[in-house]
């Protein structure tokens, strides 16, 4: 799959790169990413994290107001920055709400026919991706994790969960924990999937933390901030995931931080970012 190459800029001795391609997972729509490479990727292969933005957002919006190109040059880590979704399907609805369709892809597959054609993030992400990535460029295969904000966040511990082996270790900034229950997730269920009262639980970590692989060690780091408006209104619901993380027994591979007075913006991801870095540095480095 050809890569074109859109822009790039110097950043903490590495680069940021942005690259555009035909996505067969997005129904051959074009889609865009960034790439923020260290100075140590010009002479080896580095470490790579994934990180999934959240509602609204696109390719753009992790590099330029996370701070976490900074810890992650200091790492010697690589950072991938895909869109949130699909853009220009031309479906119907499609633009019609902020959280759902455009900028809102959830990071699922969709199974209503109605958008199964090119909202398949899921897919994207852990196939499609990936695989340009590790072909294209001078990242290591065999030491990958995950992290996103909120819907993004969601799409992390999801899928590190779904996928055990892929990711060394997930972690999210105010992620969705609990989508079954919420408005923001009971919204995009009832749209992209056909059944979501079945399907739904598939795409929870709430509920895919009891199945993960007794086998296998969890890695999660979560943050939440208690003055953030969306976790008072219900949204996020990190206390059902911290229960069913006991329930799994997997207490002491869990991290959840509860940050007295910090909201869902960017200011509270650019405060954590480091932590949220190193974190996954212990897992990717090892």
């Amino acid at each position: 799959m050809p890569l074109k190459q859109e822009s790039q800029n110097k950043a903490f001795g590495g680069t940021l790169t942005k690259y555009s391609f035909a996505s067969k997972s997005l129904g051959g729509l074009e889609t865009k990413f960034n790439v923020f490479m260290p100075a140590e990727g010009e002479k080896s292969k580095v470490p790579v994290l994934y990180y999934l933005a959240g509602l609204t957002c696109t390719e753009d919006t992790g590099p330029q107001k996370s701070h976490l190109l900074a810890p992650a040059a200091q790492h010697g880590i690589a950072i991938v920055f895909p869109d949130t979704s699909p853009r220009g399907a031309k479906i119907e609805g499609e633009d019609a709400d902020w959280d759902f369709g455009t900028g809102a892809g959830f990071y699922l597959n969709a199974s209503s026919e109605k958008w199964s054609g090119h909202y398949n993030m899921e897919k994207f992400v852990v196939e499609e991706l990936r695989g340009i990535v590790q072909s294209e460029l001078s990242v290591d295969s065999e030491r990958t994790s995950i992290f996103g904000h909120s819907m993004g966040g969601h799409g992390a511990l999801s899928l590190y969960l779904k996928y055990p082996g892929q990711y060394k270790s997930a972690s999210g900034f105010a992620p969705i924990c609990n989508p079954t229950e919420c408005q923001w997730g009971q919204k995009a269920f009832k749209g992209y999937l056909s059944d979501p009262s079945s399907e739904g639980p598939k795409h929870d970590s709430t509920y895919l933390i009891a199945s993960y692989p007794k086998d296998k060690k969890v890695a999660i780091k979560v943050d939440y901030g208690t003055g953030d408006k969306f976790y008072q209104d219900g949204q996020l619901l990190p206390e059902n995931f911290e229960k069913a993380v006991r329930d799994a027994g997997r207490q002491g591979e869990v991290e959840v931080g509860r940050r007295e007075g910090y909201d869902h913006s960017y200011f509270f991801i650019s405060t954590f970012a480091a932590e949220h870095v190193e974190f996954h540095a212990k897992y990717l480095k090892a």
